[in-house]
């Protein structure tokens, strides 16, 4: 088995599995992903852990959002990959075209929250704005781009929580958050954590890993790591409005979408 399957994953939540293996199947089927796809070289011991894995940090993902199993999946929208390809030092990815949230066999564990933001940053663009947006945009770089939000309650949530990652206090200029991070990108030469859909992602890591429930295959590293450190996620203040306007969304989803199956 893989070092990094080897790794003891830390989590508090409740037992989903009642100690029961389960398989990558039995996720298509709570939670309704378009398809799963696991690569050549993992063998069966290692496709089992990793079933596991999943399936914790999915439940507590759940657990965290107060969501149907539906959520999780985006409607059944999003399929996953686990060690398939993957490129040197990259250990998950999101794939828009496609909608493929890809972990890497040797290096996944903690990037599953972060990917999984990203699918629904792409999900939600074509359910946010008055005008379908480009194909394979993220919501959150669409609304930097003014493209206008369709007025619905869930969506003024999503949008005052834009606003409080990207924008001042008075609205008017680009959040201390925001400009640090294209600070950051100009030492380094490079367009990567500056750009709006890795600035959301990181923050929802963070707001995550600020909750009870903790699963360090799900998040890992946004409190203490060296990145962290460097100030690539938002301060306690931004998370804590963040948490109470996602967390919020969230919960009242779950609440509009069980109401319509009753």
């Amino acid at each position: 088995m893989s070092a990094a399957l080897r790794k003891q994953y830390y989590r508090n939540g409740p037992p989903h599995r009642a100690g029961a293996d389960v398989s990558f199947g039995d996720l298509v089927k709570i939670f309704g992903f378009n398809s799963i796809h696991i690569g050549r070289w993992v063998n069966a011991a290692e496709q089992q852990h990793a079933a596991n894995l999943f399936f914790d940090a999915l439940c507590d993902l759940q657990l965290l959002l107060q969501v149907p199993e539906q959520v999780i999946s985006l409607n059944g929208s999003l399929a996953l990959t686990f060690g398939i390809g993957g490129q040197r030092g990259v250990c998950a990815h999101y794939q828009p075209q496609g909608r493929i949230l890809a972990l890497a066999k040797n290096a996944g564990g903690g990037s599953l929250a972060h990917e999984w933001f990203h699918a629904f940053d792409h999900y939600i663009a074509s359910k946010l704005f008055r005008q379908l947006p480009p194909a394979n945009q993220f919501a959150t770089r669409c609304w930097l781009e003014s493209i206008p939000v369709h007025p619905h309650p869930l969506n003024n949530l999503l949008e005052q929580a834009f606003m409080a990652l990207f924008l001042s206090e008075d609205g008017k200029s680009e959040s201390a958050f925001f400009r640090h991070c294209r600070q950051l990108d100009e030492k380094r030469q490079q367009l990567y954590l500056a750009m709006p859909e890795e600035i959301a992602a990181r923050a929802f890591e963070k707001v995550l890993q600020c909750q009870p429930v903790k699963n360090s295959f799900l998040v890992a590293g946004t409190l203490k790591s060296e990145a962290a450190k460097l100030g690539i996620y938002p301060d306690e203040h931004i998370t804590t409005t963040l948490s109470t306007l996602w967390l919020r969304y969230f919960q009242h989803l779950g609440q509009s979408l069980r109401k319509k199956t009753i």
